[in-house]
């Protein structure tokens, strides 16, 4: 019988980092690459900070321990609006990506980093940003909704079914079979509760799914500005934001961003 000392979640991190646009987010994660083999689904296209910090803190040795697969749906103007060119591909890419990290090159080669669920406790996946990647859910599920004769379709059903896909993805790589260390990386979401209250949430997507996809994670930390523009991560829960990680008696309230994901995962790989 298994004791509570060998529990998955004491050799794997499932962490969400959220906050709000400008804190720090994807930079921040420059101080794990030192230690950790990162791949970055990247939904966002907005890895050029990450590639500045990564290069004056660890050199070109540290960009090679960064793979990467751009996941962005080509869109057009219409008169009615902004809409996909051709088929929505990016979240079912994605989806691929998560259970075998491999694709063809342009000069016709093939990357294979395998089974991310293989990865083990020295890489850590990344998903930049879970924001995004529900509104590619949501393009996808757009095309697939049944339409009536004039093409009239019930947006409900479309966030209804965006969201089950992503509730479902989230829920298989925060699953024990998923034998690595996770990243998402997300927006803030402030809703209006019926309690009279405001809260924070990771921003996915509708109103629905933000309040309950904390549940799948065992660490959710926030990127934020102080006073005088200072960059830190942010663990101790806030009266607008609910944060949690497995060690709050270790953890300390807040670390600087240049080192703060870098530290996160320092306490909560400590023995003590």
């Amino acid at each position: 019988m298994p004791s509570l000392e060998d529990h998955q979640s004491n050799e794997f991190t499932k962490m969400i980092v959220l906050g709000d646009p400008g804190t720090g987010k994807t930079g921040g994660l420059a101080s794990l690459v030192k230690d950790y083999w990162l791949g970055i689904l990247d939904y966002d296209n907005g890895l050029e900070s990450l590639k500045q910090f990564v290069r004056r803190e660890c050199g070109k040795e540290g960009l090679a321990n960064v793979e990467y697969r751009t996941l962005r749906d080509k869109r057009k103007s219409t008169p009615s609006g902004s809409m996909v060119d051709g088929g929505a591909t990016a979240f079912t890419d994605g989806l691929k990506m998560l259970d075998h990290w491999k694709y063809k090159n342009d000069d016709g080669t093939m990357t294979d980093y395998g089974p991310p669920s293989q990865w083990g406790p020295e890489r850590i996946l990344v998903i930049d940003s879970m924001t995004l990647q529900a509104k590619a859910a949501y393009d996808w599920c757009e095309q697939m909704v049944p339409r009536g004769k004039s093409g009239q379709f019930d947006p409900r059903a479309v966030y209804w079914d965006a969201q089950k896909s992503i509730e479902q993805c989230v829920a298989n790589y925060t699953s024990e079979a998923y034998r690595t260390n996770v990243i998402c990386i997300t927006h803030v979401n402030y809703i209006d509760n019926e309690d009279g209250t405001r809260k924070g949430y990771p921003n996915t997507i509708g109103k629905a799914l933000s309040p309950i996809i904390g549940l799948y994670f065992n660490s959710i930390a926030m990127c934020t500005v102080k006073a005088g523009g200072k960059r830190v991560v942010q663990t101790a829960p806030t009266a607008m934001v609910d944060l949690k990680n497995p060690k709050p008696f270790a953890m300390l309230p807040e670390y600087p961003i240049g080192t703060g994901l870098a530290d996160f995962f320092k306490v909560l790989r400590s023995e003590t």
